[in-house]
């Protein structure tokens, strides 16, 4: 165990590998706060970028800022540094999501370095993948990762897939129906048109993908129903390859324990050199979200869809800069 002295150049650095995480509709639902004389970086998330109407209870911004906190790990260990986390350490304070302090065992989350690399590569690829199928090694190494970090990662049989993809029809028609559900998210995607917020948060339109033929894989739509220039159409895989994340229970701490277990399991598949996508539109209906998971799982409760597969890696969407999410006192 060492002293870590926490200069301002190396947190930032910290933070922007951290940055790279995934988070609904791009949002980028966290802050900061580091006390270099204290050692510690705390992880805060930011209500005001939730999203009241798809996430009211806010389980999808705890996920996107697990997988921030995940990606501050990663890059901890690539710089030989030994993070230990508290998860919810002030318990009068429900944003105040997890503190790092990176004094802890030399051997603390050493083995995370390797995944480093994939940092910079994993992106939401909402473009079509092959039919090739993922071998079953690769696989239950995602599963391996998934559970250290105290997740399960399902992958469905036929059955449970037609019945995943039910459901994804089915949210698609409810959020059709939904008004406030629709501005919500033309509020956090870019086509170019004047009034939009700025670009370096939300989703723009070279993110979109294709349009389906047939929906035949579980992609959101963030096009629908506007007109975005240059916009083409394709044809997707017709067996796609997902997988559930879920825990046993569905309490803050799983949120957070889920969103690193999320980030653990793409960057994994990312060096494995395959593709990803994250859904949560089942999820996001109450109604939808207990049909989801396999009743004869050990899963409780779902928290995220991957798709899975062999095809383009998708591009990088934009992220707040450095200064707007980090402060030291």
């Amino acid at each position: 165990m060492s002293a870590t002295v926490l200069t301002r150049p190396l947190v930032v650095s910290l933070i922007e590998d951290a940055v790279t995480a995934p988070s609904m509709h791009n949002a980028q639902p966290w802050k900061f706060v580091c006390g270099t004389g204290a050692g510690v970086v705390e992880l805060h998330g930011d209500p005001l970028r939730g999203m009241p109407h798809e996430d009211p209870d806010h389980r999808a911004l705890h996920l996107g800022c697990g997988a921030a906190l995940f990606n501050l790990r990663v890059a901890a260990a690539h710089r030989a540094l030994h993070p230990v986390v508290r998860l919810l350490p002030s318990p009068g304070d429900p944003w105040h999501l997890a503190d790092v302090r990176f004094d802890g065992p030399d051997d603390a989350d050493s083995e995370l370095g390797v995944l480093h690399a994939s940092l910079p590569r994993r992106h939401t690829s909402r473009f079509p993948f092959t039919e090739e199928r993922i071998p079953s090694e690769v696989i239950d190494g995602l599963r391996a990762a998934a559970l250290l970090e105290g997740c399960r990662l399902v992958v469905p049989g036929a059955w449970h897939t037609d019945t995943v993809m039910d459901l994804f029809h089915t949210s698609e028609l409810f959020e059709a129906a939904d008004e406030a559900v629709r501005a919500e998210i033309a509020a956090w995607t870019r086509t170019g048109a004047a009034g939009e917020s700025p670009g370096t948060e939300g989703i723009p339109a070279y993110a979109f993908g294709p349009r389906q033929y047939d929906v035949t894989s579980p992609v959101r739509d963030f096009g629908a129903p506007r007109q975005v220039p240059g916009r083409t159409s394709a044809r997707f895989e017709k067996r796609p390859q997902i997988a559930l994340l879920g825990t046993v229970e569905d309490t803050q701490e799983d949120w957070l324990k889920a969103g690193q277990a999320m980030q653990r399991v793409l960057l994994q598949a990312t060096l494995d050199g395959l593709a990803t996508s994250l859904m949560s539109q089942p999820l996001e209906w109450p109604e939808l979200r207990s049909d989801a998971r396999d009743p004869s799982s050990t899963i409780g409760f779902v928290h995220m869809l991957i798709r899975l597969g062999y095809g383009p890696q998708g591009q990088a969407t934009p992220r707040r800069p450095v200064s707007e999410v980090l402060a030291f006192d």
